[in-house]
């Protein structure tokens, strides 16, 4: 059994992922919402999908794009996303893959 000083130590907050960061994503995933607290206690929501055991955010521009191109190609089975900038000038690239 740990002791405090060690649980402490040891301790890494939880991380999410960003869904651009797997190499292949597939469209059946189950997406979930988690709620998050900010530092001055405001609360904000966060749409993720969950892989081996990992949350991977999901912005709602990739589910616009995926819309999008899902009303082309229904058959749609696979797509990942290509990130690009930081912060508020992030933009996602989704790209179909069979």
């Amino acid at each position: 059994m740990a002791t405090l000083k060690e649980a402490a130590q040891a301790y890494e907050p939880p991380q999410v992922k960003n869904i651009a960061d797997l190499e292949k994503v597939p469209v059946d995933l189950v997406i979930e919402e988690r709620e998050f607290t900010k530092e001055d206690g405001s609360t904000f929501k966060i749409k993720v999908v969950v892989l081996n055991d990992e949350d991977y955010r999901v912005p709602t521009s990739v589910l616009k794009s995926l819309k999008a191109i899902l009303e082309e190609k229904p058959d749609l089975n696979f797509f990942k996303v290509k990130k690009t900038g930081e912060g508020l000038k992030t933009e996602y690239t989704v790209i179909t893959l069979e």
